[in-house]
């Protein structure tokens, strides 16, 4: 068969890749480490469970309204004022298939072909080509000093007459970075006034640590929701570990909701509505299981970034927020993907080149999966990279075999 020009330009998701071949070489009896997962592992909340249980038991699993259920609206509704201080209507939210849906509808909606859709580097793996699947023209904004945050100069000086949308994330993935209040607050005014709009993916929310509270671009803004070219999307996976529910949310003024719910309505339908259940019971039931995971990948990083710590020439900010450790490798290698690709065939250790982000020479280390687990993928990557292995990465020996 011949192919489009942009199903020939668009390849699959490195993270859902590295997924796939993790699995396959546990199936085979490979003790893998997988750092590369954005997948936390603890369980759902039981009052989501339950929900999900209960629904299924009426065998009443229908279609549902193309921007989601009634109860689903209203539970993002009251996220939204619980959470972000907003009094939002059911005009103003949307259910959908999970976050990474939400964004994509949302560029849909905004972006004509050739538009520009800028953000900071690092960047999630998805940006610049979902950017493409919209039209637009991916247009990354890396740090002259190599930072994971570029000065507001630097972004604004990206931005163009055909700008259309800037789209950002914080807590970051991959860098784990919480966008300083001041930057976001310049950026969101710059934007105000020249009538551009900003797409804030909130997935990593309330997953920010050491007592910070990230700002947020609601807490940038005077205007209402309406008023504000602000969407913000977020969802059920991360903060509620129910990534297999496939439950996200955009929140923004009603007539962007109403044409990203048109739009919606024709690419995949509503929402699963076993799946809304159980996302209305996370989000209206007790939020304790949010602290509690928290708390868990605090412990996580720093416990990798004590161990990563032990490797000379290695360097690695402490992240702030996520459940992501993006650190600097280009003393061993400049090439990301060929350490990753290292890193698997000798010591068995999954993890994702910087490459895939925007920035040479690093690797994304989740630290979301069981903590001896974290301990020894640390442990691994030490070996490979210490004194004994050198420059050459123990090219001759894998040592960790089934």
């Amino acid at each position: 068969m011949s192919f489009s020009k942009l199903a020939n330009s668009i390849g699959a998701s490195v993270t859902l890749k590295l997924n796939s071949e993790a699995a396959r070489m546990r199936a085979a009896g490979d003790p893998v480490i997988h750092l590369g997962g954005g997948e936390p592992k603890s369980l759902a909340p039981g009052a989501a469970i339950a929900a999900g249980i209960s629904m299924l038991k009426t065998g009443e699993i229908r279609y549902t309204p193309a921007a989601g259920t009634p109860a689903m609206r209203d539970a993002i509704i009251a996220y939204t004022e619980k959470f972000y201080g907003r009094k939002v209507e059911r005009t103003n939210v949307m259910a959908s298939a999970g976050a990474k849906q939400a964004i994509m509808v949302a560029l849909l909606a905004l972006v004509d072909p050739g538009d520009e859709v800028v953000f900071p580097v690092p960047y999630w793996v998805s940006y610049p080509d979902m950017t493409r699947l919209a039209g637009g023209v991916p247009v990354p904004v890396p740090a002259a000093d190599s930072s994971f945050q570029p000065t507001l100069d630097e972004m604004t000086a990206a931005i163009t007459s055909r700008t259309r949308v800037v789209l950002l994330n914080s807590p970051n993935n991959p860098s784990g970075k919480v966008f300083d209040g001041d930057w976001l607050r310049g950026l969101v005014r710059y934007c105000e006034e020249r009538d551009i709009n900003v797409m804030m993916d909130d997935i990593y929310h309330r997953l920010d640590f050491d007592g910070r509270k990230a700002v947020h671009c609601y807490d940038c803004t005077d205007r209402s929701v309406d008023d504000a070219k602000l969407v913000v999307l977020n969802g059920v996976s991360k903060q509620y570990a129910m990534t297999g529910f496939r439950i996200g949310w955009a929140v923004g003024p009603q007539d962007l909701i109403k044409a990203m719910a048109n739009i919606q309505s024709h690419q995949s339908g509503g929402p699963c509505s076993l799946s809304q259940a159980a996302a209305v019971a996370a989000i209206e039931g007790a939020q304790g299981s949010v602290g509690e995971l928290r708390k868990v990948l605090e412990r996580a990083r720093d416990e990798l970034m004590n161990l990563l710590g032990e490797i000379p020439g290695l360097k690695a900010d402490t992240p702030e927020g996520t459940f992501y450790c993006f650190a600097d490798f280009r003393a061993f290698d400049t090439d990301s993907t060929r350490l990753a690709a290292r890193l698997l065939e000798k010591v068995q250790v999954v993890t994702v080149p910087g490459i895939e982000f925007g920035m040479e020479g690093f690797l994304r280390l989740s630290y979301c999966g069981p903590l001896e687990d974290v301990r020894e993928g640390a442990r691994r990557i030490k070996w490979l990279l210490d004194e004994n292995g050198g420059p050459e990465l123990r090219a001759g020996e894998k040592v960790f075999t089934r």
